[in-house]
């Protein structure tokens, strides 16, 4: 869009609203945009050539005027243009913002969201799921914000396995379980997603090679 000026939009955004019975006037006050009919709530719509952080900031400002805000910008291109379109549709329900889009080769508008209070839905699964995650995992052996492998729930079982075949040599994997409390010992050394473990025969595993190099570069 290089090139492009907002001003683009103004046009097709004025004629969306005028269609919708409302007199429209640009750069009142703050506002890019402004749309009043008779007996209904002001309308005003922030006008941009992309979505930013400036753009929801002067969106969300012009909340103190009227519940009816909207940004607008032009239509995505391409799949990826198209998902983080809808990202950002997503963020600007929880801010309680409308949002429009502007096909420039025709002038087309569409709504993708309408200025109503957010109500988040909760998921209890998540919730239990994130919950558990945190009981179970072991001390804080992460650092928030840090790229890379994670230590999880997972690994530290994992570990605990490794560790019990390191000091009692192949073992069947209840005794593992019994010797651990990781009561799905068997299922993750079968399972062998980090490759610590090799099977001796039916439900009796030991460390491999890689098992006895994970446990060596663990901090004491």
């Amino acid at each position: 869009m290089s090139g492009q000026k907002e001003t683009v939009l103004y046009a097709p955004v004025k004629s969306w609203l005028e269609a919708r019975g409302y007199e429209v006037k640009a750069e009142v006050g703050a506002a890019d945009v402004v749309a009043m009919r008779e007996a209904a709530e002001p309308v005003i719509i922030e006008l941009k050539l992309q979505f930013s952080l400036t753009l929801l900031q002067q969106a969300v400002a012009r909340q103190s005027v009227t519940d009816a805000v909207y940004v607008a910008v032009p239509r995505w291109k391409g799949r990826a243009g198209y998902k983080a379109f809808k990202s950002n549709v997503g963020l600007c329900r929880r801010l309680g913002l409308g949002v429009l889009s502007v096909r420039l080769d025709d002038g087309a508008v569409d709504v993708h969201a309408d200025p109503v209070p957010f109500q988040p839905k909760k998921s209890k699964v998540r919730k239990d799921r994130l919950l558990s995650a945190f009981a179970k995992l072991e001390g804080d052996p992460n650092v928030g914000g840090m790229r890379g492998a994670r230590v999880t729930v997972y690994r530290q079982d994992a570990m605990k396995c490794a560790a019990f075949l390191e000091a009692n040599g192949a073992s069947r994997g209840r005794d593992v379980v019994a010797g651990t409390g990781v009561t799905r010992a068997t299922t993750l050394m079968r399972d062998n997603h980090y490759g610590w473990f090799e099977k001796v025969s039916v439900g009796v595993y030991m460390l491999s090679e890689a098992g006895v190099a994970a446990l060596a570069e663990q901090p004491q």
